[in-house]
């Protein structure tokens, strides 16, 4: 998987990626959302000064419940919304509705002031992650 552009948001995370050795997008976003959730429920469960630890492997222990491919948590909704950008003008769309998003959610007035995206690096700056630049590198 090469990440091109991501935000994370309080309540959800935007993604635009591409496959990297012929694996199904699908199949990509599944061992993403596996290993995240596992990762995550871990540090919770395993940080002594997490305060809310309880309350939160709680909601994730029952919203497991019921659900045939989960064991213990379920971190991440089952479902996905993924829109394959096949022209250079969905690509900037996209691009710039995930980059808006902590804008129109009033987090911020500059979408590379968004500590949590890779923003800043469209913009020029450096960011979290070492990002692949969609428009650098493929000419968008």
């Amino acid at each position: 998987m090469e990440v091109v552009a991501w935000c994370v948001m309080p309540n959800h995370v935007d993604l635009i990626f591409r496959s990297v050795g012929g694996q199904k997008p699908s199949r990509l976003l599944g061992d993403l959302k596996r290993f995240t959730s596992k990762a995550i429920t871990k540090a919770i469960a395993d940080d002594p000064r997490e305060s809310r630890k309880e309350f939160l492997l709680g909601c994730f222990r029952r919203a497991a419940k019921g659900k045939s491919n989960v064991k213990t948590f379920q971190f991440w909704r089952q479902d996905n919304k993924p829109i394959e950008l096949w022209s250079n003008e969905v690509i900037q769309e996209k691009l710039n509705y995930l980059h808006q998003n902590p804008v129109k959610a009033g987090i911020v007035y500059n979408p590379e002031d968004y500590l949590y995206s890779s923003a800043i690096d469209y913009a020029g700056g450096k960011g979290l992650l070492q990002d692949v630049l969609i428009y650098r590198r493929y000419g968008f």
